[in-house]
């Protein structure tokens, strides 16, 4: 890492000193001295007690009001909040409200109560409940008349107009206030329907806001089963009821929009999730139809009605060369037979009959070869072409066919 400039080093430090919860409200009991009342109507001055001081100021904004007239000595009590002036790179005190000394005793009972409760773990951020993200009824407790009941209204009304609002009317200030604020607290914690509950007032001095500085409202805020917003006071007001609650907002106004959310923001996150959601159905769809007109495809390529039209198609043609193959065969075998048949005929003894030869068999029926085989005036018969003779041997010659050939 690389050396940093003065300035980037003045301004974490000025970021440090507004980030700390205790030094962005705090109050400081001096003397003043060294006063300065600007020409621009800021006033500039030290406040210092026996053993230190520190640098203040107190712009036009927040003086021009101020009932106490300064002066240099005069003891006060003074509200702000520790920054850095960044040109100077000195811290300084900007005060937002002023008192005599003579309120010191309560700033005392704020502080030893503080330290009571934070050594208690009162404040402690593990015991703060988590504040909902759409409260459908949000209970307040706060004054009536007052313009922070109006502000919360129209801003819960104006982000999130669908959550119902339940005012608990109570005292704000005054020495029945604490009273009030814890009644009307624990029974809008007694309700089922209540999902967040808001107590607070618009600011003022510190004998206005010491209702919310009294121990029973902090421990009966602690106590609540309900998560709960203190909104006391503006930007630099700090009380017991701050630290205590679940979530601590600046102003009336900040506490609403902290209750709920934007409809508009929500609808348009909606309407994104929804868009997102109809892309990624439509894109599965789509992938869904590609595959099934590849199964539809295959199905029809593996359809059996078109297997069985080819396997159809294959037994006609199976049928044809067995036809075939019959009629080649019979053929062959006819042409084999005439073969035969002509074979046959040639070995065939009654063909010689057709050429006017005779064949001669003896009474038995067995027939003579030879003239070995024939006695004299043996009957023997002639079997001739158109018939059979019958005649009896009258004479034998044994060589004269021979002598013939």
């Amino acid at each position: 890492m690389g050396p940093l400039k003065v300035s980037e080093v003045n301004n974490y430090i000025k970021r440090v000193f507004l980030s700390d919860m205790i030094l962005s409200s705090l109050s400081i009991e001096g003397e003043i001295s060294n006063f300065k009342h600007h020409y621009s109507g800021h006033m500039y001055f030290n406040l210092k007690d026996e053993k230190g001081k520190i640098k203040s100021v107190m712009f036009k904004s927040d003086n021009e009001n101020l009932k106490v007239k300064l002066e240099e000595g005069m003891k006060i009590i003074a509200t702000g909040y520790i920054s850095l002036y960044e040109k100077e790179g000195d811290y300084q005190f900007y005060i937002r409200h002023i008192k005599e000394s003579g309120l010191g005793d309560l700033y005392r009972e704020f502080e030893e109560l503080k330290k009571k409760l934070e050594s208690e773990g009162l404040f402690s951020e593990s015991n703060k409940k988590k504040i909902p993200t759409m409260p459908k009824k949000i209970g307040i407790v706060t004054s009536s008349t007052g313009a922070a009941i109006r502000d919360i209204i129209t801003v819960i009304k104006r982000r999130f107009p669908p959550c119902n609002i339940l005012i608990y009317p109570s005292l704000v200030q005054g020495p029945q206030a604490p009273k009030e604020i814890c009644k009307g607290l624990k029974y809008l914690d007694s309700r089922q329907d209540i999902d967040l509950i808001i107590t607070g007032r618009g600011g003022g001095s510190i004998e206005e806001l010491f209702a919310f500085n009294d121990e029973y409202v902090a421990r009966t805020i602690y106590d609540l089963e309900t998560p709960i917003i203190s909104a006391v006071g503006h930007e630099t007001d700090f009380t017991i009821a701050d630290f205590v609650a679940d979530l601590r907002a600046p102003t009336p106004s900040a506490a609403a929009e902290l209750a709920v959310p934007n409809i508009c923001s929500l609808n348009n996150d909606l309407q994104n999730k929804y868009n997102r959601l109809i892309k990624g159905i439509l894109q599965i769809l789509g992938q869904h139809k590609v595959r099934i007109n590849h199964l539809n495809k295959n199905l029809k390529f593996f359809n059996p009605v078109n297997q069985l039209k080819d396997k159809r198609q294959e037994l006609d043609n199976l049928f044809k060369d067995l036809n075939y193959l019959v009629e080649k065969n019979f053929m062959n075998r006819k042409s084999q037979l005439g073969t035969l048949k002509n074979s046959l005929d040639l070995l065939n003894p009654l063909l010689a009959l057709d050429r006017g030869y005779g064949i001669l068999m003896n009474k038995d029926g067995k027939l003579i070869k030879s003239v070995e085989n024939i006695v004299l005036n043996e009957e023997i018969d002639i079997l001739l072409k158109d018939g059979q003779i019958n005649t009896i041997v009258k004479a034998i010659d044994k060589g004269g066919l021979a002598d013939e050939e």
